[in-house]
């Protein structure tokens, strides 16, 4: 599924929406003048089908694309097989509501290395998202799991480990935070050259259609040798966010941006506004 453009939009619903609800939170996306949300399941499940079959409704009639962030405690490295277990669980949950909502991507992070060798995380990691991908397929569960490139260097996701799992899986794509590249480096990925050379490792290695069909996340970031701190506004920051917008300018690239900024809307605005600019 290609977009035929960039999509600018939140993860949750706007601050200024009437209530936190995912419906308000759609129809205030679009009043904004915004194209996309990401529906935040982070702390949990907690939608029903019918509820579901509403904000579906609602995306379609406002023209607003949707995904999911699946919730935070997902560990498919954790050694207590129960806890494996609860993880896939929280994906699959997410997938299966997500795709009632009309949601096309499914966003996790999906594992920590705790002391683990990294090579042997990835083949773990790997393995369980195989068998979950055939329990989707053969459900006709019909969204793309990304896994979520991580801000700090304890998280199993860097952008190399994530494009060459991406790579060996069916419905299995990218989620960028590009803040999160930026913290994990501690100060590094954050220059046009850098930014075009991640959309040119994703080209190389997944090929062109994951450039039209990308799923990015966007903020400001605090960060130290450790990696990630915490989300900043855009103005706060040192991300040369115009020099990524840039990029993917350049690289023509299509699909979700979504602001994970303290300002989700502003930022969003923001970004939408300087990218239209170009």
């Amino acid at each position: 599924m290609s977009h035929r453009e960039l999509l600018f939009g939140t993860a949750g619903a706007p601050y200024s929406s009437a209530k936190g609800t995912t419906v308000e939170g759609i129809r205030r996306v679009r009043e904004l003048g915004l194209d996309c949300m990401e529906i935040e399941f982070v702390r949990g499940v907690k939608m029903g089908a019918n509820s579901a079959k509403e904000v579906q409704r609602t995306a379609t009639s406002q023209n607003v694309a949707l995904s999911v962030h699946a919730p935070y405690y997902i560990n498919l490295n954790s050694s207590e097989p129960e806890k494996i277990d609860a993880s896939i669980k929280r994906i699959y949950d997410s997938a299966l509501i997500g795709s009632i909502c009309g949601a096309r991507s499914i966003v996790f992070h999906p594992a920590y290395y705790q002391k683990d060798n990294p090579e042997d995380v990835f083949s773990r990691v790997l393995q369980k998202l195989q068998e979950l991908t055939a329990r989707m397929a053969a459900e006709d569960i019909d969204t793309v799991l990304r896994p979520e490139t991580t801000g700090k260097p304890t998280q199993f996701g860097s952008l190399d480990e994530t494009l060459s799992m991406c790579s060996q899986l069916d419905k299995v794509l990218p989620c960028i935070d590009f803040a999160h590249l930026h913290a994990r480096s501690n100060g590094k990925e954050n220059s046009f050259e850098e930014f075009a050379a991640v959309l040119e490792k994703v080209e190389n290695i997944l090929g062109r259609e994951a450039l039209e069909n990308m799923h990015v996340h966007i903020s400001g970031i605090e960060y130290g040798p450790k990696g990630e701190k915490n989300h900043l506004r855009l103005d706060e920051s040192d991300l040369r966010y115009v020099e990524l917008l840039q990029a993917f300018k350049e690289f023509r690239a299509k699909g979700l941006v979504i602001s994970e900024s303290p300002d989700n809307e502003g930022d969003a605005l923001l970004l939408k506004r300087t990218y239209q600019g170009l």
